[in-house]
């Protein structure tokens, strides 16, 4: 039995290479937890602490998010020791990946936040992605908390109405 920590480590190297989109921590931890292939989360945090640390993993904060990728010297590594993952988990991943991607992938791509700005209005920042490019970078500046709160909102659930509409009018 492998010891558990190289364990994840090879499962967060293999998630992140079987992707071409950055996964999240908890969109890693969802996996590991609801798949049961560990209840210790902690013991997640501290591999991809120590792979962001090894260089084998990059770590890119977006809003409250961090935003994971392989590094080639990841990849390396994955390569050399592929293997000794059991084929079970590596085919438990591919069937994950397959069946929750575009979910995996729209939860990366679409990002809404607000914060206060230093002229005490409230800027509510929308960014909509696909496959590593930005296609909309927006921000809004508006007088209320709560008008900044639903723009966010809105756009999660409305953002290719509104990138299409945009698209649409300046084209």
């Amino acid at each position: 039995m492998q010891e558990p920590l190289t364990l994840y480590k090879l499962i967060i190297l293999y998630m992140l290479a079987r992707v071409d989109f950055p996964l999240t921590r908890i969109q890693i931890h969802n996996f590991l937890l609801g798949r049961e292939y560990t209840a210790n989360f902690l013991g997640i945090q501290q591999a991809i602490g120590e792979m962001i640390d090894d260089g084998l993993v990059t770590s890119q904060p977006v809003r409250n998010r961090s935003h994971l990728s392989i590094t080639d010297e990841g990849q390396r590594m994955l390569d050399f020791f592929k293997n000794d993952i059991h084929p079970g988990i590596r085919q438990d991943i591919d069937d994950y990946l397959r069946e929750n991607s575009l979910a995996l992938r729209n939860e990366n791509s679409v990002l809404a936040d607000y914060q206060r700005a230093a002229s005490g209005e409230y800027e509510a920042h929308l960014i909509a992605r696909d496959k590593g490019v930005t296609l909309i970078d927006l921000t809004l500046s508006v007088p209320l908390e709560e008008t900044a709160a639903a723009i966010c909102d809105n756009w999660m659930e409305k953002n290719q109405e509104i990138y299409q509409y945009l698209t649409g009018e300046l084209f």
